[in-house]
């Protein structure tokens, strides 16, 4: 059994192009130090003194960044090429956390967040874009995941050990790792991937039915991109909201905090390839994503239980663990599967819009919400938010589902 279990995960890594495995790579040294947003909201009111709600107008600052980046990523994707646009991106935004260290005043902070925001999340749409250039197209979905699995195995490991660089050494050296590890990436790109020509779109089970022309007139894809906004919201609060919940409301120490996210960075690099690998053959696109998105809004109703904080805390990064797994790769791909050659950038840009502007008001509604009324109150509401996206996504289900059968109709009458 043990045996069987083992090749059927070796089996899920079966048939990924050599350049997927670069890009993945790539996305793991760089996203060891993406570590400076999780320890953020710490940082800014233990080290610099602000407030909870500047804490919070911080962080959206660099969600307006992330919403600027979104769209200059997508242009600059189409217009000059996914290659150069991670290029500059990973490259300028290293050199620029050298010079957010330097920052301890708010206006200044907010500031230089926003211009380090909108530079390293121009990268985004480009990597996207570039899976249809790298992976052939019946491997998208389990290409999108090992580059997920690359982000989130980076990810735990900076997260595991930020909380023991912050306790040793001091929060300064987050961003001298995420600076460096930026550049690091850069080279890495520069050496061993080049630009490779678009493959096209496989057959799956959406289509990319009316994306010619814009994502902004695609009425399904604007849906989907609202849908995606509602969940990310409630989702963003990860990385704002709930390490303050655990450090003000129940003194959980910086690492304490490093070995939760490392938790959820590790469920996700040993769970996603062989749960997207099984599910793919189960479950159509949005069927997966109803799912994974029910399990998150799970992960915020747990706050509710009584009994032992440390070990509800777990279950909750447990629950949102795995509805990330589940919904994730399948949001990924749906947007691509929307696009077309010449407009990938554009339409994954679009795609980005969802979490840039969650990054915006996330924090702040979060905050606001802890301040006014309590965090039980902020969990519940995220949970339901939840809920709205999941149900929202049965409904596009069956819009998706009408659309494909007027295509077939009309393909038939145009036989």
């Amino acid at each position: 059994m043990v045996r069987s279990a083992i090749d059927y995960y070796l089996k899920s890594f079966e048939g990924l192009s050599k350049d997927i495995w670069l890009l993945s790579l790539m996305t793991l040294i760089n996203r060891c130090g993406t570590i400076v947003i999780v320890f953020m909201t710490i940082y800014l009111t233990s080290e610099l003194g602000f407030t909870k709600i500047q804490a919070g107008l911080t962080v959206s600052c660099y969600g307006l960044g992330s919403l600027a980046g979104a769209k200059l990523g997508g242009w600059l994707t189409d217009n000059i090429g996914y290659f150069k646009t991670m290029f500059w991106s990973l490259f300028l935004s290293g050199i620029l956390f050298f010079v957010l260290m330097l920052m301890n005043e708010f206006y200044s902070f907010c500031s230089m967040v926003f211009l380090v925001s909108m530079i390293g999340d121009s990268f985004r749409p480009a990597s996207m874009a570039s899976v249809s250039s790298y992976s052939a197209p019946e491997n998208r979905n389990r290409s999108l995941s090992l580059i997920r699995m690359a982000i989130n195995l980076g990810f735990s490991l900076g997260t595991g050990a930020a909380g023991f660089l912050v306790a040793g050494f001091g929060f300064e050296w987050l961003f001298i790792i995420d600076g460096g590890t930026c550049i690091l990436a850069a080279i890495f790109l520069k050496i061993f991937l080049t630009e490779k020509p678009d493959q096209g779109n496989a057959a799956t089970d959406v289509q990319a039915t009316g994306s010619s022309d814009s994502p902004y007139k695609d009425r399904l894809f604007l849906l989907f991109v609202v849908l995606m906004f509602i969940m990310a919201v409630a989702f963003m609060q990860l990385f704002s909201t709930i390490p303050y919940y655990l450090k003000e409301s129940f003194s959980f120490t910086e690492d304490q905090i490093g070995w939760l996210f490392m938790l959820n960075g590790l469920i996700i690099v040993v769970l996603e390839m062989p749960i997207v690998y099984w599910i793919q053959e189960k479950f159509n696109t949005l069927n997966a994503i109803v799912i994974g998105i029910a399990l998150l809004s799970i992960g915020f109703f747990v706050f509710n239980f009584g009994g032992s904080f440390m070990l509800i805390t777990i279950l909750s990064f447990i629950a949102l663990s795995i509805g990330e797994v589940i919904s994730f790769p399948f949001t990924n791909a749906f947007a691509l599967s929307r696009s077309v050659e010449g407009k990938r950038g554009e339409y994954m840009g679009a795609y980005s819009l969802a979490f840039s502007g969650a990054h915006i008001l996330s924090p702040t509604l979060g905050f606001w919400v802890a301040e006014h009324f309590s965090f039980l109150t902020l969990w519940n509401l995220m949970g339901i938010l939840c809920l709205v996206s999941s149900v929202g996504f049965i409904l596009l289900r069956s819009k998706v589902s009408v659309e494909k059968e007027e295509q077939l109709q009309m393909k038939n009458e145009f036989i």
